[in-house]
């Protein structure tokens, strides 16, 4: 009787190791000694994505992989995809990984103020994508990153970054105040992308936002450089100074040339910009000029703003830039 019991204890310890290393096999560090990448195609069944893992390095073995899924995982189906897994990474977590639909994600970034031909030369240079990049309309994309899979569209990517911009537009004009100027979206859109190329100081864009909100109610033309430069670089920096005949020329963007609003958006404008259009500040200030820290020193009347000019070029000659 004691040998059996001794044997029964032996089988037991036996056992108990047994399980210890199927669990430690199954939920342990995997075999993969760097990150890997590994893709899942359409229609892709466990089997043979698990031949995948086994050819990658991402798992010892496919048929034991199978095995150990079949009695310690969930029934969940794999999703395809591309998929990126770490170094150890175990082969439990390797089949909630294929089974959650976490693909690897790349992005494409579009800042705010970027013109459309800078988004459409990110989106035609954007890596393992597919088709060609459209141009899309000024002032169409909203400025965010934008996530992409392996051979994602090109085209359906540029319309993701449209559709974003549509929505957010709606909702910000349904919050619009009375204190606005623009009659329309597409006015708010055309001013919010002056308001974005003239500052980049989160602070400044309300009152940006109101000084040519008080010129369009007083019939002033708006004088924003941008619209000087858009016609003639499409957004891209200028690279020297805007000429005389640059500051006459009628293309319907210029608003030296022309009273009220471009005929168009001059730039992406992002969420910041957009808001502050359709609630700009509380001023009666008509100018800005640059005050040489980066932002803008503001002015109610002509004079004001003159002397405020005379400081910015004291500031520059002082640098050496005039």
């Amino acid at each position: 009787m004691r040998r059996i019991g001794c044997l029964g204890l032996i089988l037991g310890l036996l056992a108990i190791g047994g399980l210890f290393l199927v669990m430690q096999s199954w939920g342990g560090a995997g075999p993969a000694e760097r990150t890997l990448t590994v893709t899942v195609p359409q229609g892709a069944s466990l089997a043979s994505a698990a031949e995948q893992l086994e050819e990658a390095g991402a798992i010892s073995s496919a048929s034991r992989f199978r095995l150990l899924a079949r009695f310690l995982g969930s029934d969940d189906p794999i999703r395809a995809g591309e998929y990126r897994i770490p170094k150890g990474l175990s082969q439990a977590d390797v089949l909630k990984l294929l089974q959650g639909g976490r693909t690897l994600q790349r992005f494409v970034m579009v800042p705010e103020g970027w013109p459309s031909i800078l988004v459409q030369e990110a989106v035609a240079k954007a890596p393992q994508m597919e088709g060609t990049a459209p141009l899309p309309a000024e002032g169409s994309i909203l400025p965010d990153s934008y996530s992409y899979e392996r051979d994602g569209d090109r085209a359906a990517l540029v319309k993701r970054m449209q559709m974003a911009m549509d929505r957010y537009l709606a909702a910000a004009w349904k919050k619009r105040k009375p204190t606005t100027v623009v009659k329309s979206p597409r006015e708010a859109l055309i001013l919010a992308s002056i308001v974005e190329k003239e500052t980049g100081k989160a602070s400044e864009r309300r009152m940006v936002a109101a000084v040519y909100s008080n010129r369009l109610r007083n019939g002033m033309r708006l004088q924003a450089d941008p619209t000087v430069i858009y016609p003639i670089t499409k957004g891209k920096p200028l690279g020297r100074r805007i000429r005389k005949s640059e500051l006459q020329a009628k293309n319907g963007y210029n608003t030296y040339a022309s009273a009220g609003l471009p005929v168009g958006p001059i730039a992406n404008p992002g969420k910041a910009s957009i808001d502050a259009v359709l609630d700009p500040a509380e001023t009666k200030a008509l100018y800005f000029v640059a005050d040489g820290t980066g932002g803008h020193v503001f002015a109610e009347t002509l004079a004001e703003h003159n002397a405020n000019v005379k400081k910015w070029y004291d500031i520059r000659r002082a640098r050496g830039e005039m």
